[in-house]
């Protein structure tokens, strides 16, 4: 039984938004709700879902990402010096099964010098650890999501001609807003990076290239970002990472396996545990958990957030065995491939869907580990 974090039974973090929550961001919004009202109703619906997830069995706790829009973007737009367009940029999400759906998610410029201006995840953590009776977890953009999606040119070349400057001032920013957390008593945080995944798949590395990138040499920059990141950390602060290939109303943006990012991820990334998507063939085989240390764990994303059915035990089981033959099986977890809602939108389940499911990760991880 793991008593620490990663759990054999974990979950990236997300969960589906409750309409009043919906509701009342829309009046706040619209200037018909105040900060104080609005906190008021996300405090009553995380209060909520914290107890869902206790009573499902879980024991890493997140607060469903209640208080954002975006996994990502309501946490970098905090930093000084970065701000956010929208409307100038469409991205196509798939489907399995072959329809696309558009989205124009928001555009994140660097036009000023990063800096921590305030703790940004502070008083989110401290009201989720007072509400949550097991290990509350903090789940955090990696810092490579300042630099991927526009590269170069959506940071200030007169800011930081220099663009290890730009990396100095960013990993500092990370390294106070985790000294922050720390000092309040958090020993379980999650970074989400999507950046690490599209690198997998061959259409974008080639993209990639072709804007003056090595797909390489980025896998090894973002390692160092987040070691920089974490420098100092508590030595019983339990750092994870997760990967994504993208996740937005059920649909994706990116394939392949992990073969071209597994040894220097795995080796270079100085954290404690890797969220992996395994949940379809998008993911590519086990293989590439040939190249992951002792002493680290991998919570395999076996199962789907983004559809409705339950998978059968025995499948999952079946799949937790496969891995096994390429990294000891003491070494591996269990969860969704990604949260039930990376943005406010929610994936094309029910709630009633989500925990179905979470029961199910739970109870697999009982039967394997003992949990």
């Amino acid at each position: 039984m793991a008593s620490k974090p990663p759990f054999k039974a974990d979950h990236v973090g997300s969960f589906l938004r409750p309409q009043r929550l919906v509701e009342a961001r829309k009046k706040h919004a619209a200037g018909e709700l105040s900060d104080e009202a609005l906190r008021e109703v996300e405090d009553e619906c995380i209060l909520e879902v914290v107890r869902k997830q206790e009573e499902v069995g879980l024991r890493g706790i997140t607060d469903g990402e209640f208080r954002r829009t975006f996994f990502h973007v309501d946490f970098l737009e905090k930093l000084s010096g970065v701000s956010v367009t929208y409307g100038d940029f469409s991205a196509k999400f798939r489907k399995d099964d072959g329809s696309e759906v558009g989205f124009r998610p928001p555009v994140i410029h660097v036009d000023g010098k990063i800096s921590h201006a305030r703790p940004i995840q502070g008083e989110d953590f401290e009201y989720l650890q007072s509400v949550a009776e097991h290990t509350a977890k903090v789940c955090i953009p990696a810092p490579s999501m300042l630099h991927f999606r526009g590269g170069r040119k959506t940071i200030s070349e007169e800011i930081y001609p220099d663009l290890e400057a730009f990396y100095r001032d960013l990993t500092a920013a990370y390294r106070a807003e985790v000294q922050d957390l720390a000092a309040r008593g958090c020993r379980y945080l999650q970074m989400d990076d999507t950046n690490l995944a599209y690198l997998c798949d061959p259409t974008i590395r080639e993209t990639t290239r072709s804007r003056g990138d090595d797909p390489d040499d980025l896998t090894r920059l973002y390692c160092r970002l987040v070691n920089d990141a974490i420098e100092g950390r508590p030595d019983d602060m339990v750092i994870s990472v997760h990967l994504c290939r993208g996740n937005f109303k059920s649909a994706w943006v990116a394939q392949g396996g992990y073969e071209p990012v597994a040894e220097i991820l795995f080796n270079e990334m100085n954290i404690d545990g890797f969220f992996l998507e395994y949940d379809d063939e998008r993911s590519g085989d086990f293989a590439p958990l040939r190249f992951m240390p002792a002493g680290k764990t991998v919570v395999l994303g076996l199962m789907s957030s983004k559809k409705a059915e339950v998978e059968p035990a025995d499948a999952v089981k079946k799949r937790i065995d496969e891995a096994a033959q390429y990294v000891p099986l003491e070494q591996c977890a269990l969860s969704h491939q990604c949260g039930f809602s990376s943005t406010a939108h929610g994936n094309d389940i029910t709630e009633d869907d989500q925990w179905k499911k979470l029961h199910r990760c739970v109870e697999v991880a009982h039967d394997v580990w003992g949990y």
